[in-house]
């Protein structure tokens, strides 16, 4: 039967957000779980009602990317009056949140810029195409991850495991892999939606996405045209645009967007 540290390695080698919450000081001292999103907990703290609580809190700090240490009552107590006349509880939670994922949908110019900007802001890198002739390594030696496939096959492999440390962004200007893309985008809960085009594009493309069902309401979390408005012209320059306006999103900064604004985007 494999243990819970051999499990801990397994995950973490997979890219798995994973934490490890073990109680170190009050009953069933020692006591250890591994948990992550969507996935059974493992091990227990001694008591099941703890368990289910230190679990659930576990999973929040694991979100949030934090390491800390919970107090609660033997039995999962967290309210002051409940933990009065309690024996505390110290429950370390140490999170091994992986690297944010930026998923780039499209094999092009601006790609290699945007990855070589993201690898620098500490992103793990997925370059993904439908055509293998361009989603190569030779082409971007900087991702970590080359897949050759349609955005309902990369959503499956990498969707559950996006979060709002994570982003996406669509640079294909190709109706039969942007429109699919969005869709499986915005079924996540990744935090940064980005697709390239003009304003000329993007009003088109919100006609192909009311054809397939989305409503205006359900794409305010889509930034098109991305970026930040500072008035790049080059990949390299509309890289720092887009990483800038990830930032400023997952920060909540007031910065000013292309997707807000009108008139010419570069």
């Amino acid at each position: 039967m494999i243990s819970l540290y051999e499990e801990l390695a397994r995950r973490l080698r997979a890219h798995t957000p994973t934490a490890l919450a073990v109680v170190i000081d009050g009953p069933n001292a020692g006591a250890t779980m591994v948990v992550s999103p969507n996935q059974p907990v493992l091990g227990g703290l001694g008591d099941d009602e703890l368990t289910r609580v230190a679990a659930r809190d576990t999973l929040g700090e694991l979100e949030a990317g934090r390491t800390s240490t919970r107090h609660y009552g033997p039995r999962g107590q967290t309210t002051p009056e409940d933990l009065a006349d309690s024996p505390t509880v110290r429950v370390f939670i140490e999170s091994f949140a992986p690297p944010p994922h930026m998923v780039i949908f499209g094999a092009v110019d601006f790609t290699s810029a945007l990855a070589r900007s993201a690898k620098l802001l500490g992103y793990r890198v997925t370059v993904c195409d439908a055509r293998k002739v361009f989603a190569t390594a030779r082409r971007f030696p900087m991702a970590d991850d080359i897949m050759v496939a349609w955005p309902d096959e990369v959503f499956a492999t990498h969707g559950e495991q996006l979060g709002h440390r994570d982003a996406v962004c669509i640079l294909t200007h190709d109706p039969k892999f942007d429109v699919p893309a969005i869709q499986g985008a915005l079924r996540t809960k990744v935090g940064y939606i980005g697709v390239m085009g003009s304003r000329k594009t993007h009003a088109k493309r919100m006609e192909r996405l009311a054809e397939v069902g989305l409503h205006p309401d359900d794409l305010v979390r889509v930034m098109s045209p991305i970026g930040l408005d500072i008035g790049a012209r080059t990949p390299e320059e509309t890289a720092i645009s887009i990483c800038g306006e990830i930032i400023a999103r997952r920060t909540g900064r007031a910065a000013q967007s292309l997707s807000t604004t009108t008139g010419a985007i570069h």
